[in-house]
């Protein structure tokens, strides 16, 4: 280095460490760390149970101010039927059902579906009416209790027991044919005002009828209360083809004379009482009263449970899901408890008592495990495993929903946690647990005594934001979500986070009258509801 460029760094060096160096300021409040805010005092008992529970909160909101929240694509405005945003991120109400009770609710991306309390039928959605901004009644008069979709009609099911196919479309509901009806007036009969079908089995015996219903983009699936199943065409665009109708053979042109929708008994099943049905998109799944499983249909991604086959991915008679092998080895003996259906994708819960077995460990017998498993595609997280796998043909346990136990005060044991509702969308899903609730908080009970709900968790797909997370990256392991009366939460909270508990049946007074309520979640094609039902 030269004389002169020495002289330089040596200038410089000099003036950086002559410069003045100052200490941080230290505040002049006192830094001693606050671990708990002290929070306000309570202006009533109630005011106060608000205050140290959210779930109390929840629980209160849902029965003051019934309705439905809603979330995920609004391309169809079925999320918010009043507006044109094309995502609803996070749950919000629609104003339209403010107050408002539902027997039952079906949602797709375009259109959606409603029972009232009333047992009429409301639609809306662009597949409804490209004008439509908000719900319409449209079959009335047929008290209905619960609705399945395809892709191009419903299907409501009366209390009566019978079924009820309509289009979507409201211009064909107005321009079809429309069948006579009786009136209260003797030998008088008129024209429905819309278009429907009914679905009905031949052969019914004495005092049997339909009391359940479940459907996919194809097909339908009828169960009785003796424990019969049908299974019908339940769109008016494609005939079911890919097995998932559970009869050998029938196709198209092989179809018998008559209405291409005319229910079809499953007599493979005669024999077995039928409790449980579920249907996917393309695939159905079945249980009977001794917990065995029954499936059939596409097995694309194994959503039937069965190891894929290239020479045929369709299994069109219902075949024994061998679930004992899921226990191999575990001196447990399993008992299927429920089954659930969506798009591509299968699940089961299953109760599993421990006993007796060859290594003498009995310290556990008749101890009883609750398991939840899955099948079929997982490449969105619709597995809810951890796992992003593309086809699992073979049933895999769902951990986060698995081997859960709690201690029940009223029981005085320890005792499983089992799912309360099973919610299954075309690529996501939401389990309801059912742990223990409480709801019996009253006036002249303590401040302190506090009502609280459900848990529910969600997961799969979000590419339409309908896990409610507010991002839309899918998820492959079950999350909470937020409460869903966010301001009632940053009044009482801040910004203090808690999870969102589901509130479980109970009777209170709404509008002057006692009805039997609970919030009940429903995945659909793309979007999400909870809805106050009856």
């Amino acid at each position: 280095m030269g004389a002169a460029a020495f002289a330089a760094t040596l200038a410089a060096y000099s003036w950086q460490t002559s410069r003045t160096l100052y200490a941080e300021e230290i505040p002049a409040s006192d830094p001693t760390p606050v671990f708990e805010t002290k929070r306000r005092k309570a202006k009533s008992k109630e005011d106060n149970r608000d205050l140290i529970s959210s779930q109390h909160l929840q629980v209160k909101k849902s029965w003051e101010n019934p309705g439905v929240y809603a979330w995920g694509s609004n391309g169809g405005r079925v999320a918010a039927p009043d507006s044109d945003e094309k995502f609803v991120k996070t749950p919000r109400r629609i104003p339209f059902f403010n107050g408002v009770l539902l027997r039952d609710i079906k949602l797709d991306k375009k259109f959606g579906a409603a029972i009232d309390e009333k047992g009429d039928l409301l639609q809306w959605g662009t597949d409804f009416s490209s004008t439509c901004r908000k719900p319409e009644t449209t079959l009335k008069g047929k008290n209905l209790r619960s609705l399945t979709t395809s892709r191009d009609r419903i299907l409501a099911l009366s209390e009566s027991g019978t079924v009820y196919s309509l289009p979507v479309s409201q211009e064909e509901q107005q321009s079809g044919p429309k069948p006579s009806e009786s009136s209260w007036i003797p030998f008088l009969s008129f024209s429905s005002p819309i278009s429907y079908r009914t679905v009905a089995p031949k052969d019914l015996a004495w005092n049997e009828k339909i009391t359940r219903i479940s459907g996919g983009l194809e097909h339908l699936l009828i169960l009785t209360n003796k424990g019969r199943v049908f299974s019908a065409a339940a769109g008016s665009q494609d005939f079911p083809r890919h097995g998932q109708l559970g009869i050998p053979g029938l196709t198209w042109n092989t179809r018998p004379s008559g209405s291409y929708d005319q229910p079809h008994e499953i007599h493979t099943l005669s024999g077995f009482h039928v409790t449980k049905i579920a249907a996917g998109d393309y695939h159905s799944i079945l249980s009977d009263k001794d917990g065995r499983v029954f499936a059939f249909g596409d097995n694309s991604y194994g959503q039937l449970g069965f190891e894929y086959s290239s020479d045929s991915s369709i299994v069109d008679s219902p075949s024994l899901l061998p679930i004992q092998k899921l226990y191999a080895g575990t001196s447990s003996v399993p008992r299927v408890t429920s089954v659930a259906a969506g798009g591509s994708n299968s699940y089961f819960t299953v109760d599993a008592t421990k006993v007796a077995s060859q290594t003498g460990d009995d310290t556990r017998l008749g101890n009883v495990t609750s398991d939840t498993f899955s099948c079929g595609q997982g490449i969105w997280g619709n597995l809810a495993n951890g796992r992003w796998t593309h086809v699992q043909s073979t049933p895999v346990r769902i951990p986060s929903l698995s081997g859960l136990f709690e201690y029940d005060e009223r029981a005085g044991k320890t005792v499983p946690i089992r799912l309360s509702r099973f919610s299954v969308g075309q690529t996501h899903a939401a389990a309801v647990m059912d742990n223990v609730t409480y709801l019996n908080a009253t006036k002249s009970s303590s401040e302190n005594d506090t009502n609280w709900g459900a848990d529910v968790v969600f997961f799969g797909n979000n590419e339409f934001y309908q896990l409610g997370t507010g991002k839309r990256n899918n998820v492959a392991n079950p999350v909470y979500l937020r409460p869903l009366d966010s301001e009632s939460e940053r009044e009482f909270r801040g910004k203090e986070q808690h999870r969102f508990q589901i509130t479980p049946l109970k009777r209170v007074r709404v509008g002057g009258r006692s009805v039997d309520l609970e919030q009940r979640v429903e995945c659909g094609r793309g979007v999400t509801a909870v809805y106050s039902g009856v």
